[in-house]
């Protein structure tokens, strides 16, 4: 088959599967060699937010006259009996997965899609170009999976007040942890293929740290029940569903329904990797 059809996309025989196996299997590997050399990188960017963030809120703060006063989402916590440490513990994870996800596709789409046009060379492989688009996801899931798991022992240790984790049901948990980490990847995709190489750093500042704030990754959805425009405002939002979802995993406070939960992920999958991939086929073949 031409070099031209398989850039376009066009479906191939069941056949050619296996092909199609080996190739995906190779640009996986490919991506994971990339990142084993750039381990170290990845991880400082995982770490430094969070690893920020619970050292002045969970341990500067509490060990300072007044401590508890100058942080109103601490009081909230502490009224409902619950730590502060425990509200951020599925929050920063559902952050590490937007960060990881987003910055594992766009980042690098920067540089292809740039003067060089590397990509060219990623969709000479074998495959329909839409699943070039879906091993990026898929790959930028991996990471996040891995961000989540890093995350996750720096918000129990370094809290003065312990974080309380508790899976209720594993399986849950694993389902949105696979959903939450395809939808960043996906996510990432959209912007890396809307956006000009040049201006990925604004995006940055422009929408991906307003949706973390709006995220519920600092209070419980329900905590902006008092500001119902807010409340019902932030569903739009997909790391919503993120924060609430691990939440409900890995705690047993108050949490959104949990079929919602998985409903809105699947939808933001795929939605966003719809509006990914066409936006891929775009850029490829336009």
């Amino acid at each position: 088959m031409s070099t031209t059809a398989i850039a376009a996309g066009v479906p191939k025989p069941a056949s050619n599967l296996t092909q199609y196996a080996r190739a995906f299997g190779g640009l996986f590997l490919r991506d994971l060699y990339v990142l084993r050399r750039e381990l170290f990188p990845f991880v400082i960017r995982v770490c430094m937010n969070p690893l920020l963030f619970l050292f002045v809120f969970t341990y500067v703060m509490p060990h300072m006259s007044g401590g508890a006063s100058m942080n109103p989402t601490a009081q909230m916590a502490a009224s409902s009996g619950v730590g502060f440490s425990t509200v951020l513990l599925p929050g920063l994870m559902a952050v590490a997965i937007m960060f990881s996800g987003i910055a594992a596709v766009a980042l690098p789409l920067a540089q292809e899609f740039g003067i060089t046009r590397e990509i060219d060379d990623r969709v000479m492989c074998p495959l329909p170009v839409w699943a070039v688009a879906a091993e990026k996801i898929v790959f930028s899931a991996m990471q996040s999976v891995l961000a989540a798991g890093i995350v996750f022992p720096l918000a129990l240790w370094i809290p003065s007040t312990p974080a309380v984790a508790h899976v209720a049901s594993w399986p849950f948990l694993i389902t949105v942890l696979i959903l939450a980490s395809l939808t960043a990847g996906a996510l990432g995709l959209v912007i890396g293929t809307s956006v000009k190489p040049q201006q990925i750093g604004l995006i940055f500042g422009v929408v991906v740290i307003p949706i973390t704030f709006l995220g519920c990754v600092y209070y419980p959805w329900a905590a902006l029940t008092p500001i119902p425009v807010l409340k019902y405002g932030v569903l739009i939002n997909p790391i919503v569903y993120m924060s609430e979802g691990l939440r409900a995993g890995i705690t047993s406070m108050h949490h959104m329904w949990e079929p919602a939960i998985l409903g809105m992920l699947c939808f933001f999958l795929v939605f966003l990797s719809w509006l990914g991939m066409k936006g891929f086929l775009r850029r490829v073949v336009g």
